[in-house]
């Protein structure tokens, strides 16, 4: 049997937490089953990856019509293959068109929801509309539907009614715990202008809505003058998020000292020694998920401090593996807290708790590095995942 993964991103042109699961997952899934994968992009060398890049007569175009573009080469060149797994909406119609151009099953992943995410209009115009309809289309006409939590499995029942429930399954992301684990690096931090021997709060993650960036550069004004605040923050979505995130740091640069901004995406070693080198992790998202960075963090040792919405309640343990934040929120799609100056106020609450006590932190950073190899090893997820392909191929 013959499984073709699609999707956008896959290494090295991997920007988020969905690159991060395509590649972790296919390591494991070889284990199992023939995989051959098909990106966005420019060509790779691994054997039995294939990668398309946008037609030349669409160059330029607004974003949703290049992915068509390159969705319709993809679809037809996974002529032979038993299944199409794709993931997020990039890959989406894909997969659904190679469904139906071959007779094949159709699995989709679910590592966002375009209706919980309308300020991607911002970045799309009016390609969101196209966006929500791929993903729309993908979903309710999938074979099987994999929530990486079920905070993600009731959002995508909510957000598609017409889904035959019994097609949808829950199957967690996963962590490589080899490669993420306590890294001791000064070099790195030298470089990078970090002082080792401040109570210091990281956050990592791309500069977009869902991610909570602003509430947390808010909340940083009510932390203690002495903590150092890590911001491994890029890839923006829009020139104008981008401008508030770095009016606010600049204000913040202004105020206190120990603000450092790392822009560039940094390789995981050096990333794993920054988070090493911190007393708590921080995950403001107003949507996520599940958030594989969290998992990063408890892998490198390190306790979080996460938002309590969607996936995030199923990885930290609150009061043993870090504090959830607790959260009311609009029902508009667009995640936004309904009291936004109390959601700042109790975020900076519970870094001050963390950072304030450094051998309570270093115990829950100890539970949630023990969590992460209990429950969200790749070799389990790969092994659920290759079930589920093999019940849909007679």
């Amino acid at each position: 049997m013959r499984v073709d993964v699609i999707t956008r991103e896959y290494p090295p042109e991997v920007y988020g937490g969905a690159g991060v699961h395509v590649a972790e997952l296919v390591k494991g899934l070889r284990e199992h089953l023939d995989v051959a994968v098909r990106c966005f992009g420019a060509p790779r060398t691994e054997e039995g990856v294939f990668a398309y890049g946008v037609p030349a007569e669409l160059a330029g175009a607004n974003p949703s019509l290049t992915t068509l573009g390159v969705d319709l080469q993809i679809a037809e060149a996974v002529a032979g293959t038993s299944l199409v797994h794709s993931h997020t909406w990039y890959a989406n119609a894909a997969g659904r068109l190679a469904s139906l151009l071959h007779d094949v099953p159709h699995v989709v992943t679910a590592h966002s929801l375009e209706p919980l995410r309308p300020w991607k209009a911002e970045q799309l115009g009016g390609g969101y509309r196209i966006s929500s309809q791929i993903e729309k289309d993908a979903f309710e006409n999938a074979d099987q539907v994999i929530a990486v939590s079920n905070g993600m499995a009731r959002d995508i029942l909510r957000s598609y009614p017409a889904l035959d429930e019994s097609k949808l399954v829950t199957v967690y992301n996963g962590i490589d715990l080899v490669t993420w684990k306590p890294t001791h690096d000064d070099a790195v931090l030298d470089r990078l202008g970090i002082e080792k021997d401040r109570p210091t709060v990281v956050f990592v993650g791309r500069i977009t809505r869902q991610k909570g960036l602003p509430y947390f550069l808010r909340a940083i004004a009510q932390l203690p003058t002495d903590v150092q605040v890590v911001l491994c923050a890029g890839a923006p979505d829009t020139p104008a998020i981008l401008e508030e995130v770095s009016s606010a740091v600049r204000t913040l640069q202004q105020t206190r000292g120990g603000i450092v901004w790392i822009e560039e995406m940094l390789p995981q070693p050096q990333l794993a020694a920054v988070l090493t080198a911190a007393t708590v992790f921080v995950c403001p998202s107003v949507y996520e998920p599940l958030g594989i960075v969290n998992l990063e963090a408890m892998a490198c040792g390190l306790p979080v401090v996460g938002t309590a919405t969607g996936g995030i309640p199923e990885v930290v343990d609150d009061g043993v593996t870090g504090l959830l934040v607790p959260i009311d929120q609009l029902q508009d799609g667009t995640g936004t807290p309904t009291d936004p100056d109390r959601f700042v106020s109790d975020l900076a609450r519970a870094l001050t708790e963390v950072v304030s006590d450094p051998e309570r932190a270093a115990q829950m950073g100890i539970a949630g590095r023990a969590r992460a190899e209990a429950e969200f090893s790749w070799g389990a997820i790969a092994s659920q995942t290759a079930d589920i392909y093999r019940a849909l191929v007679r």
